[in-house]
């Protein structure tokens, strides 16, 4: 093929999102011609519903998968965190590449400018659109009030934001914020005490069919190690844990001198009930691929063709891990409170 078709959603921050991959495989095959295809998604769609409302694991990445499935595109560029952890058959994740700040951000009211949100007078309302963020802000801020922003693309929220008096301040990921080019918005820096992010959270995905070799060599040049092996035990820690959008699950991985670290956790909905854990493994680069290993191993559904597979198995066995001590401190029971009571709401 000469010329390659990307996927990607239509709006301003995934339209550079998909820009950045082109950008990087332009560099690497420069006798090769991209063209993007811009597409809209249901979740895109349905905008004044909460994400945990509408039920659908694969809300921003249906459509795309479609295309990819009747060869319209030849690969998909998603943010990682909108990816299921169990892909549809046929599919994988064929790179990861480098992860951009995957904390929470703070964005306050110009009225608010230089605050944080220990500052910010009693009762001052923030807002955000995820479980996750709320559950562990209401438990570390109890002196505000967290209720729900409305989703929709970054310029709408901000404008929103910055034209009424109901939110002192809204949370959103500083991955976002930073690549659009706004990071003089960002007031304050969630750090892990404040809030874990999301599983696999400021990571960009490529999606690509599970049978073109051809497509799964030529983009695993795009993987980061770190933010690979990072993000295969925190979607491994996810999916053991059975958790999705409708559940608050947050975790914070390092990759540090061959150890890998996961802190993972879960909260019931107010977050006063938490459970929460951090565990290490050893992360050996230099060993060379085993004889006979299977170059095309899935790992929580990604193919990270050029990532000592050993490593990968490490980091999948460490999420597990994590998961199952989680899950025999009590963890199915908060979990599954959360998910009863949001599917009342």
């Amino acid at each position: 093929a000469t010329a390659l078709q990307l996927g990607g959603k239509k709006e301003e921050l995934a339209r550079i999102q998909t820009d950045s991959v082109v950008e990087m495989l332009r560099k690497r095959y420069l006798n090769l011609h991209f063209e993007i295809v811009a597409m809209s998604t249901t979740g895109d769609k349905i905008l004044d519903t909460a994400l945990s409302k509408i039920g659908e694991k694969s809300l921003f990445t249906k459509e795309l998968e479609n295309a990819l499935e009747r060869n319209e595109v030849d690969l998909v560029v998603h943010s990682l965190k909108d990816l299921p952890t169990l892909l549809p058959p046929g599919f994988t994740i064929g790179a990861i590449c480098k992860r951009e700040n995957p904390h929470d951000a703070v964005v306050f009211h110009p009225k608010n400018y230089g605050k944080t949100l220990n500052s910010l007078p009693e009762k001052s309302v923030v807002g955000t659109s995820s479980l996750r963020r709320a559950a562990q802000l209401k438990r570390r801020f109890p002196q505000l009030e967290f209720r729900h922003f409305r989703r929709g693309n970054l310029n709408t929220r901000l404008k929103k934001l910055d034209e009424k008096e109901d939110f002192s301040a809204i949370i959103l990921a500083a991955a976002g914020l930073r690549r659009m080019g706004w990071e003089n918005r960002i007031g304050q820096i969630l750090n892990p005490e404040d809030c874990l992010y999301a599983v696999g959270q400021g990571a960009l995905a490529v999606e690509v069919r599970a049978r073109d070799q051809e497509i799964l060599d030529m983009v695993s040049a795009l993987n980061d190690g770190e933010t690979v092996l990072c993000c295969i035990a925190e979607r491994a820690f996810m999916r053991h844990l059975e958790g999705g959008c409708s559940v608050p699950v947050a975790v914070n991985t390092m990759l540090k001198d061959s150890q890998l670290y996961l802190t993972g956790a879960v909260y019931s909905l107010d977050g006063s009930d938490s459970l929460k854990d951090t565990m290490q493994t050893s992360i050996n680069y230099s060993q060379q691929n085993e004889e006979g290993s299977s170059d095309d191993a899935q790992y929580v559904g990604i193919t990270a063709k050029n990532i000592p597979p050993h490593a990968q198995e490490a980091a999948e066995t460490l999420g597990v891990e994590l998961a199952s001590l989680l899950l025999s401190k009590g963890a199915k029971h908060i979990l599954s409170v959360a998910r009863q009571l949001n599917d009342a709401r």
